[in-house]
């Protein structure tokens, strides 16, 4: 069941926000998300958290200048999604800036896994490193971080992870969410750790007079980087990084980016000038994890800190193949899901766990994704891995810390995970293949007891209506142009209409030319074939239809129920 709940608008807060001349329109929206005054709305750089705060920044970046100085060769060991690859171009772009010997290694998904393993540390050793860094993986690295050691290598973690019961012996942690950090945003990504310490070793080297007048390396420069790997992976956007993706958004719409980027534009054919937030999560994060989930992300890495615009390009459109591909191969299973879920009483289950033995493990996270979508239930989609090993990726809902509960069943049944990590909303695990029974009901058992019955409504939160003067282009626009993401969900407001016309567009989506105030909107369905009736509660986003050179508004339908 779907419950339309209009979000409150403190009074005060909108007051105040039209009183600082913001439009009516943003008022309402940005103080129905908690913005009540001036300092919410500053997304300049002079806003934004001091390095110093991060616990473990200013040792790290005393370690790392140490091995400048000293000419040690680092290697940076990247995660296989889009914020991995993100965070490992703003280390490899910005240590070379200050003349280090940087190279970097990324694990193969399948093969080698998640995070510094100690088969990790064995492929590192191959570049002779005397500095391991981790970028969006670590905290739970304590066997690599051990290897890593007997080895003779320092390692400094960088990740945002939610830790386990014991830390990795690195030399030097950094992450806002390790016991005793006070650093107010605990919502960073890893691109956003990465780039703090990146900060906090450019102080340290200013402090040692490495740089001359004219010569220090502009590291705003790399915000494009740390808005697209901040977008992509659905991080919460808390006021700290909402100043990261502005600014990135920013740089990109003055054209002032990586190769690799405006490379990624062009293949989604996305307009860089008008770049927002969705164009991020949506177009070109994709593109990136197709590399990870299918191939090899140091093809997406690559075309990250490439300055060769010819190179960037190539490597683009190799990632655009890619992402075909992961289309397709994602649509197979989707179909395979579905017919599995035909006969499923949703109302009998609080958790549902999926396996099929010819899945692919990198698009297993999507599938998951499209089942919580679908039912509005925490899912785990398992494929196979090695060695008898089901790999798994599960997505949840409000109500359900996914990783929590997975620590839950791990203390409940020891042994029934091998391995797990992960977030409130995604995690990911492996299980051997004869013990999937066992966490089906492992995982069911301990959804139930976790969720209370209001957890499995889903609510449609919305802004409320608008009148027919205000669904217009210029509103449109106007906010497409803010940062909307986790946290600080884009616009969905509901409104009664008159369906006026209606017709199924490939046997998917509800095309629907609906009434409001006696004025006409196109507004379209997707993925939903079934005719509405004549007049509907819809709750709805406002897009930009292109077509032609001519652009108009167009009602993004999320919901719709008789009215």
């Amino acid at each position: 069941m779907n419950i339309i709940h209009p979000r409150d608008i403190p009074a005060r807060a909108f007051s105040t926000l039209t009183s600082a001349g913001m439009h009516p329109l943003l008022a309402r929206l940005f103080a129905a998300r908690g913005i009540s005054g001036a300092d919410g709305l500053d997304l300049s750089l002079k806003a934004l958290l001091p390095p110093a705060a991060l616990t473990g920044a200013n040792e790290a970046a005393q370690l790392l200048a140490d091995a400048i100085e000293s000419g040690a060769r680092m290697v940076i060991v990247a995660d296989y999604d889009c914020d991995g690859a993100t965070a490992c171009a703003v280390g490899v772009r910005a240590l070379r800036a200050f003349g280090a010997d940087v190279h970097y290694l990324v694990p193969d998904r399948i093969t080698l896994g998640y995070g510094l393993t100690p088969p990790m540390v064995e492929l590192a050793a191959q570049l002779s490193p005397e500095v391991l860094i981790t970028v969006d993986n670590g905290i739970a690295s304590l066997e690599g971080v051990a290897a890593a050691r007997e080895r003779g290598m320092s390692t400094v973690i960088t990740d945002h992870h939610l830790p386990g019961a014991a830390l990795p012996e690195a030399d030097v942690i950094v992450n806002p969410n390790q016991p005793g950090c006070g650093f107010p945003s605990k919502a960073l990504a890893g691109v956003g750790v990465m780039f703090y310490v990146m900060l906090a070793l450019r102080a340290e080297l200013r402090q040692r007079g490495a740089f001359t007048a004219g010569n220090e390396p502009r590291l705003a420069d790399l915000l494009d980087l740390v808005a697209l790997g901040t977008v992509a992976d659905v991080v919460k956007l808390d006021h700290n990084n909402r100043i990261l993706v502005a600014q990135g958004l920013q740089r990109m719409r003055a054209n002032c980016m990586q190769p690799g980027i405006r490379a990624l534009f062009a293949v989604a054919r996305r307009d860089a000038a008008r770049a927002n937030a969705f164009d991020l999560g949506f177009a070109l994060g994709p593109r990136l994890n197709a590399a990870g989930r299918l191939a090899d992300m140091s093809l997406g890495i690559e075309c990250l800190i490439t300055d060769d615009e010819t190179r960037a390009i190539a490597i683009a459109r190799e990632l655009e193949q890619l992402n075909n591909e992961r289309r397709e191969i994602e649509a197979g299973m989707q179909e395979t899901a579905v017919r599995y879920l035909e006969n499923f009483n949703v109302s009998e289950h609080a958790g549902i766990t999926l396996y099929e033995p010819d899945w692919h493990p990198g698009v297993a996270g999507l599938i998951a994704g499209r089942v919580r979508e679908k039912l509005h239930r925490p899912a785990i989609a398992f494929a196979p891995g090695q060695d008898g090993e089901l790999k798994g990726s599960g997505r949840s809902i409000p109500g359900l810390h996914l990783r929590d509960a997975l620590e839950l069943i791990a203390k409940r049944a020891p042994g029934l995970i091998l391995r797990f990590g992960g977030h409130a909303m995604a995690a990911g695990l492996s299980i051997r293949k004869e013990r999937l029974q066992d966490f089906r009901a492992a995982f069911e058992e301990t959804a139930a007891s976790l969720l209370d019955p209001a957890d499995l409504q889903r609510r449609i939160d919305t802004d409320g209506g608008l009148n027919a003067s205000d669904i217009t282009l210029d509103i449109a626009r106007l906010l497409a142009r803010e940062v909307w993401g986790q946290g600080f969900p884009a616009p969905v407001f509901d409104n009664v209409f008159r369906v006026e016309r209606q017709r199924i567009l490939k046997d998917r989506h509800l095309k629907l030319e609906l009434s409001l105030g006696g004025t006409r909107f196109d507004a379209i369905r997707f993925d939903h074939a079934e005719r509405a009736p004549d007049a509907i509660r819809a709750a709805y986003r406002l897009d930009i239809n292109e077509f032609r050179g001519l652009s108009n508004v167009q009602l993004m339908l999320e919901h719709i129920e008789a009215a």
